[in-house]
Order: C-alpha cells, then structure tokens, then sequence
C-alpha cells in the first residue's frame, strides 16, 4: 500500500521569507541576532558598520533593525537620513539600544520602533512582526 502523503501532492508553496537588515558593530550582538533570526525562519543581511547604509550599498530589506551607537556614529542621525530618501523611507526601522529614554529618541528620529537592552527575544520577535505586518497592511492598501 503506498502512503497518501507522498510525492509533491502534500507540499506547500513557501512564502517568501521576509528580510532584515541587522546593523550593529558589536560581533556578540551580531552573532545573538544571527542564532535568533535562523531559527526564526526570516532571511537577513548583517553590517558592522553605517557607512553601506548611508550610501545606500544594500540589498533593501522589508525592516532595518539599527543599534543606537554604531562605531562612533549615531544611530538616530542613520535613522533619520533613511527616513528622508525616497528609496527607504517606507521601510519600517527599529532602533536598539541600553540608552534611557530611547523610545522617545527613536520616535523623533522617525524610527518606526525601539528596542531596550537587554531584551526578550519573544519581545524582540513581536516587535519585528508587528511591524512587518504594519507595513503589509499598507502596502495592501496601496494596491
């Protein structure tokens, strides 16, 4: 007798899976976001350093998640000169950072969102999908 579930017949097209880009400069930090978003099935490029964003020399991601101080430069000044190009303005950034009062920082730079360190990654994981899910809901009203 052979299986009901074999062959193609039980196989489920795969969404595309959706990208992040991760820019941080400390390699710890890097490593933790690479084990956290491998397991959590999303695709993602990491930078150590602003200069590729500021240039714009990336692949474009559907979320930057963006460390607060990244080599010397403010993560909040990146922020804000992604909000401002027409290229990136509509892509949802989250800022991280141990900084107090970073969310109301964020917000003034035009940040979608904000993460505090140290963090939960159920809260890390939520923040990103609420804010990937805002930007589906957009783009379908676009259409």
């Amino acid at each position: 007798m052979i299986p009901q579930n074999t062959g193609m017949g039980f196989a489920k097209p795969f969404g595309m899976r959706k990208k992040i880009l991760i820019v941080d400069d400390d390699e710890g930090i890097r490593d933790i976001f690479r084990i956290i978003f491998e397991k959590a099935g999303y695709a993602f490029e990491i930078k150590s350093s602003a200069k590729d964003l500021l240039e714009n020399h990336f692949s474009f991601p559907d979320l930057i998640l963006l460390d607060k101080q990244i080599s010397g430069i403010d993560g909040l000044q990146i922020c804000r000169h992604l909000k401002s190009q027409n290229e990136t303005k509509d892509i949802p950034v989250i800022i991280v950072s141990a900084t107090p009062d970073i969310g109301i920082m964020a917000k003034k730079a035009g940040a979608n969102d904000y993460i505090e360190k140290p963090f939960m990654i159920t809260h890390l994981l939520e923040t990103i999908e609420r804010n990937l899910n805002k930007t589906r809901r957009i783009s379908r009203k676009k259409v």
